[in-house]
């Protein structure tokens, strides 16, 4: 029920982006999802790949400093109130929320919120019991 999700650190400077892109493609690796949170001199980049052991590899051959995160990614109906809905079991059991990030699947009839929270097995348990679909990380994969 977790997701690895690769963290890339990048100076903030031109090309840092492409450089990453260009060998994740070069070795194969789809980008599935992606976030970046920046500051004035650096970003971190979180992607959710086809293949987490190739990106961390290919990554890390190349100079990059990266590093493997445990999230949770859940689907949700992709409609108004969809969000607030999911959020709302984490909420009742006092999950606390660091970031997530959002992507519509292939399909276009539900969103996949990728969470990353304090409390991992909690959040799990807390959004099936609220009836909300956890993906299974292979799943997420395959999207």
């Amino acid at each position: 029920m977790k997701v690895r999700q690769v963290s890339i650190f990048l100076e903030n400077k031109s090309g840092r982006l492409y450089e990453v892109c260009k060998c994740l493609a070069d070795a194969g690796v789809n980008i599935r999802a992606l976030s970046i949170a920046e500051t004035a001199d650096y970003g971190v980049l979180r992607l959710i790949v086809n293949d987490p052991d190739v990106a961390m590899r290919v990554v890390s051959e190349n100079g990059f400093t990266v590093s493997e995160t445990e999230v949770i990614a859940v689907e949700v109906p992709d409609e108004p109130g969809g969000l607030a809905g999911v959020l709302a079991p984490l909420y009742d059991a006092n999950v606390n929320i660091e970031y997530l990030y959002c992507f519509v699947e292939k399909s276009g009839s539900s969103a996949m919120v990728v969470f990353r929270v304090e409390q991992l097995d909690a959040a799990i348990r807390a959004l099936q019991g609220g009836g909300y679909k956890v993906m299974r990380e292979e799943d997420v994969y395959r999207i």
